[in-house]
């Protein structure tokens, strides 16, 4: 059984609510609970030290960076905390990871890519196929539901297939594409699977051993946390590839992929929102370990989540005025749209107005904003509904939204 979220009481550990806004922006960076930004003084408070040194500040740092890769490994279901990467964002690991796994490949070999993900699972595969000689092949989303199905792919993986890069769920629309299948046959070929989880994350449970997925990809300012990344495998993996480093720096894994000096007191944070997300009130209270925990309070959140989407896509419908832009049969709550006689951004500055915070643009979903048209146009708006949302923000956006019809 599925437990109740409280809203109440998970807004009331949110400090920066207090200032009235209708928080929809949630999709490009969450707000963080007063554990977090405790965690993150208290770290430096403590005094913190650099890796490896004799002393207490410098084992207190050691702490919290092993604290860290232990809560996301908590989190997604990895393999070992080993295999967690540490770095400033999706984006910057992706790049440094595309670069080391493009060495390992060669003239004829393929990438597969999708036009549903954020540029950040598309460009760095792109440039890195790019010098090294690599093919690249696109699976499109179907038009104009945008789901996408393991179908896209039949034709595009093969034997000469090295990597498919496929997204959890889209940023802009919330499409969650069948990854498990696109995975298996993936495997089938041989080929690698790296899955951006960056949007999927804070809206449900994640195991990405059950996603079939090589590298799983995520960032804890999405899910309540500080401005970090974090790249997933089995240490095995990362041990086959060699990323540029510096000569001096440890070549064992995970650090040979973490250049310079971490931030130590937002590792406390990331390793506090994990917490934040394990101990959130739901009803029936969940036990067990943390991951046991996890998966229990993450399926409560995708649950209120889906209720109120149901909210927001019946007022949205009753509005002639207003287009949703894809209708995918599994998603995250999370819509995009636009309005007649607005551009996407005089409506964002309508909302702004309201205290209603969406945005307008492309959100990096390049390819597709690309596919539909809408690229050169201001793209669309996007509003999104995480944990600390409640009615009253569907209702204010709705309002927002029908000022304009």
């Amino acid at each position: 059984m599925t437990g109740t979220l409280d809203v109440a009481a998970v807004r009331a550990r949110y400090p920066a609510l207090a200032d009235g806004s209708a928080y929809l922006d949630g999709a490009a960076g969450t707000q963080v609970p007063t554990s977090v930004i405790d965690a993150v003084a208290g770290a430096w408070r403590a005094g913190i030290g650099n890796h490896g040194g004799a002393f207490a500040a410098s084992r207190r740092s050691d702490e919290l960076t092993a604290a860290a890769r232990l809560a996301v490994t908590d989190l997604v279901g990895g393999p070992s905390p080993d295999g967690v990467l540490l770095g400033p964002n999706m984006t910057t690991m992706t790049y440094r990871v595309a670069n080391a796994l493009a060495a390992t490949w060669g003239p004829g070999d393929e990438v597969v890519l999708t036009r549903l993900d954020h540029d950040a699972n598309v460009r760095p595969w792109v440039q890195a196929a790019a010098r090294a000689g690599v093919s690249v092949r696109f699976a499109d989303p179907v038009l104009p539901s945008l789901d996408l199905p393991v179908e896209a792919f039949a034709d595009l993986v093969g034997p000469r297939t090295r990597l498919v890069a496929v997204t959890a769920a889209s940023n802009v629309v919330g499409t969650r594409p069948d990854v498990r299948a696109i995975a298996d046959l993936a495997h089938e070929h041989g080929a690698l699977v790296y899955v951006d989880g960056v949007h999927a994350t804070p809206h449900g449970p994640v195991d990405m051993a059950a996603l079939g997925a090589d590298v799983y990809a995520t960032s804890s300012y999405k899910w309540s946390g500080p401005h970090l990344g974090a790249l997933v495998a089995d240490p095995a993996l990362w041990e086959e590839l060699h990323p540029d480093k510096l000569a001096s720096s440890p070549d064992e894994v995970p650090y040979r992929f973490e250049t310079g000096t971490a931030p130590f007191a937002q590792h406390a944070g990331l390793a506090a929102a994990v917490d934040h997300l394990a101990e959130l009130p739901v009803s029936p209270a969940p036990s067990g370990t943390r991951r046991q925990r996890l998966l229990a309070t993450m399926a409560a959140v995708e649950a209120f989540e889906t209720d109120l989407l149901g909210v927001l896509l019946d007022g949205l419908a009753a509005m002639p005025h207003v287009h949703l832009i894809g209708s995918p049969a599994r998603r995250t709550a999370t819509v995009y749209l636009t309005v007649d006689g607005w551009t996407p951004q005089q409506v964002a500055e309508h909302c702004a107005a309201a205290q209603v915070n969406v945005w307008a643009g492309h959100m990096y979903a390049w390819e597709l904003t690309g596919l539909l048209g809408i690229r050169d146009s201001g793209s669309a708006v996007r509003a999104g509904l995480v944990h600390y949302n409640d009615r009253s923000d569907v209702d204010r956006l709705l309002a927002a939204l029908g000022d304009l019809g």
